[in-house]
């Protein structure tokens, strides 16, 4: 096992410190000078004289107080390795070279910072030897203000003592994640092999601690695994706290099945993935408010997705994911524009599991209210009603499962549940998971509603009553009608009202219209 977190030290709690900047500013070369430690590791990092994947070190401060450093890549075409990296961090090094000062990579990862809620840190004017710091501070002080600034030289090693004594008193004023809520979750950043010892995966502890002994879950696939050993920058622990970048051997799991992106979770957690969330937004100076629908790439940990963004009004917005997430209330996320590339801003994770919604005045009143921290007003109870045996029973496999469902099923079930009432046609899933849809509708977990189409149970009780009620304030209801409902598309309400009549549930009239059947509801 090699590379990983740090306990905090004498002087206070773990915290993680995040470079930053344009390529070839010396981000790479500062980290050497200030710990010691080469973090470019691959050899093809040393031929082309750039930085690649993410490099890690620990750094002593002159308090004995020791951060953890991850070291990321600042060329435009690793901004996603970039962004991977800088989600675990609780404070910034922005590197910028005096002779060359403010670049594009050096304010797309401010975008990126401020995405992520980053906002303290230092400023580090590199090769100060080379020309005068004094454009390059001028420029930072407009770009991210707060921030202090050091003149530097990675090469003389003037200025190195002022940086780290700037770091020592940034980091005395930073909060620790070591005491934070949540559950237990470590973001994978890395995984790999070690002969005698199987598989490790590194990341910075979320939230919460992990022990040798402990079981845990690699999700999204759900497999579960036992913590056989830990380290922290190659030393042995015994448990490690939220805040340091911890390396992980993994008991019974293969290399093949965890990869950069995966979460490793207690057991028990409730942590589950999730197609859908609803977030509070803000967008860079620079860059344009999307428009509703909009195409983006959502960047949540390590991991990353494709969606679509549905405009809520104001700051909220419900983000589509095409591939799930992991998300936690409160988490930060990052929202880049997929083409061209570039960053147009980040938020905050106010709802990771809703249902499908479009904007509304109760929407916004509950997202407000999460936004402020406050809590939920108490529900009304519904009042009780007798039972009416002669209604019809929402439409369900209703068999019991014969065994609990494989790995690729369970992510089957929630991936038919995050997309609700757009499930994804069969031309669109893997073989692997054509092959598990019989499982699912032997466990009750998938229903058939056309020969392409299988809907979650959950969706489709959902679908019958929306349109028993419709029914009954209306008289009758269209292939139209459902479709504005639903908010989806016609292939998916014709799909439906097919599936609802053959289950008896509707009665085609004249058209496309449909009325409820006797005892049907």
């Amino acid at each position: 096992m090699t590379e990983a977190g740090d306990s905090g030290g004498p002087g206070g709690e773990p915290l993680t410190l995040g470079t930053a900047g344009h390529i070839d500013h010396g981000k790479t070369a500062l980290i050497r000078a200030l710990t010691g430690v080469d973090t470019d590791r691959l050899p093809e990092e040393h031929a082309r004289g750039i930085s690649i994947e993410l490099g890690y070190a620990p750094l002593v401060l002159p308090s004995g107080r020791r951060l953890s450093v991850v070291d990321v890549p600042g060329h435009e075409r690793f901004v996603r390795t970039m962004v991977a990296g800088a989600t675990g961090i609780d404070l910034f090094l922005m590197v910028v070279a005096a002779d060359d000062g403010v670049m594009p990579q050096t304010r797309e990862h401010a975008a990126v910072l401020r995405g992520l809620g980053v906002g303290r840190g230092v400023l580090a004017v590199n090769k100060a030897d080379l020309a005068s710091p004094a454009p390059a501070q001028a420029e930072l002080a407009r770009l991210l203000p707060e921030a202090e600034a050091v003149a530097v030289s990675a090469r003389t090693g003037a200025g190195i003592d002022d940086l780290r004594r700037a770091l020592d008193r940034m980091a005395a004023d930073t909060p620790s994640r070591a005491g934070s809520p949540g559950p237990t979750r470590l973001h994978v950043d890395r995984s790999f092999s070690v002969r005698g010892a199987g598989t490790v995966v590194t990341g910075t502890l979320w939230a919460g601690r992990l022990r040798r002994g402990d079981r845990v879950v690699v999700l999204p696939d759900g497999r579960r695994s036992r913590i056989r050993g830990l380290q922290v920058h190659d030393q042995a622990v015994e448990e490690a706290a939220a805040g340091q970048r911890v390396a992980v051997n993994l008991a019974g799991v293969e290399r093949s099945a965890v990869q950069r992106g995966d979460v490793v979770v207690a057991e028990g957690a409730g942590v589950e993935p999730s197609w859908r969330l609803d977030a509070a937004l803000e967008f860079d100076p620079g860059a344009d408010r999307p428009e509703h629908g909009a195409r983006v790439q959502v960047h949540h940990g390590t991991r990353e997705a494709p969606a679509r963004l549905a405009d809520l009004g104001g700051r909220f917005w419900q983000v589509r994911l095409e591939r799930p997430l992991l998300p936690v209330d409160g988490d930060r996320l990052v929202i880049r524009q997929i083409a061209p590339p570039d960053t147009l801003g980040g938020g905050v994770v106010l709802d990771g599991h809703p249902g499908r919604h479009g904007a509304g005045r109760e929407v916004t009143a509950r997202l407000t209210r999460r936004l402020r921290g406050e809590a939920e007003p108490d529900a009304e109870p519904a009042p009780a009603t007798p039972a009416e045996p002669d209604r019809a029973k929402p439409i369900t496999n209703d068999r019991a499962p014969l065994s609990p469902l494989s790995d690729e099923a369970r992510a089957l079930e929630a991936r038919l549940r995050g997309a609700w009432f757009e499930p994804p046609i069969e031309s669109e899933l893997t073989e692997g998971e054509v092959a598990v849809l019989a499982e699912l509708r032997r466990a009750g977990r998938a229903v058939r509603v056309s020969r392409t189409l299988h809907y979650h149970p959950e969706a489709l009780a959902e679908v019958q009553r929306r349109v028993a009620s419709a029914i009954e304030a209306s008289g009758s209801i269209t292939l139209a009608t459902l479709r504005d409902e639903l908010g989806t598309s016609r292939k998916f309400a014709q799909a439906l009202l097919e599936h609802l009549d053959s289950e008896r549930v509707t009665r085609r009239l004249a058209g496309d219209e449909r009325v409820l059947r006797k005892g049907a509801r």
